[in-house]
């Protein structure tokens, strides 16, 4: 099997960027290996998909022409077995993996003042100890000697304040220093390791008028799209991505969170 095989994780809602990526990658040929864990997003105030996972699953396997090339595992990355279950699920599902998108997040309200240790434990828990270890059996299981990609997601918390989730913040500015850790480990090994911020991106999370209040923050009045996003990692994962590495990528369409 030489066809390339990409493992996403945080996939649920059909509005987010791990869908949105999956797209990309479905249509350019990817065999797929899908994880998110719906139940986070229902139980969050934007709410979740209900009919997200199956629906996406339909769309991808329209887009593929074949349901054995798209596959979704539920699953709670806060466990610890769960990064290298999702690596090992690729490799015997699709007999290889190449990448690994990173998109997966854990958010809750984290203000000083009403900060729990529990609640600090989990953001550190689900966004950096999980990105981690799925960066280790990745590393494990890569095969080739070169093309194989590991993109990052953070969320722009290195340029300004997020007073509201300080836990949050923290956590992603661990996923950015990962970002420069891993690369002189794993590039020797054939595989590139990267960092989106795509700034705030219209995945239904906020309504008006709190929409229009951050879409006036962009030079264009637009808030960025999911795909926005899922166009650079296809960029990074393809080979004119291979001189790229290390590099935390601010794709945020010139907005100013200081005006």
């Amino acid at each position: 099997m030489t066809e390339r095989v990409a493992l996403i994780t945080g996939v649920s809602r059909r509005i987010g960027i791990g869908a949105a990526v999956a797209r990309r990658f479905a249509a350019a040929g990817y065999r797929l290996q899908l994880s998110g864990l719906p139940g986070y997003d229902d139980a969050q105030p934007y709410g979740g998909d209900p009919d997200g996972v199956p629906a996406l699953l339909a769309e991808l396997t329209a887009c593929t022409g074949d349901p054995d090339r798209v596959r979704y595992q539920a699953v709670d990355l806060g466990l610890p077995d769960a990064p290298a279950e999702l690596v090992a699920a690729a490799v015997r599902g699709h007999g290889r993996l190449d990448v690994v998108v990173a998109v997966h997040a854990y958010s809750t309200r984290t203000p000083l003042g009403g900060l729990d240790a529990a609640e600090i434990d989990r953001h550190l828990v689900v966004n950096v100890r999980a990105t981690l270890l799925l960066a280790e059996a990745f590393a494990a299981a890569f095969r080739a000697d070169s093309g194989g990609r590991l993109v990052l997601f953070s969320s722009g918390q290195r340029l300004g304040p997020m007073p509201g989730e300080l836990a949050y913040a923290a956590s992603k500015a661990g996923v950015e220093n990962l970002t420069r850790q891993l690369s002189p480990l794993l590039m020797p090994r054939g595989i590139t390791v990267n960092c989106v911020n795509p700034g705030p991106t219209d995945t239904g999370y906020l309504a008006a008028p709190d929409r229009d209040v951050v879409a006036r923050l962009f030079p264009g009045g637009e808030w960025g799209r999911p795909d926005d996003a899922a166009r650079l990692v296809e960029w990074l994962c393809s080979p004119d991505g291979g001189w790229i590495s290390g590099q935390v990528i601010d794709s945020e369409g010139g907005f100013n969170r200081y005006v």
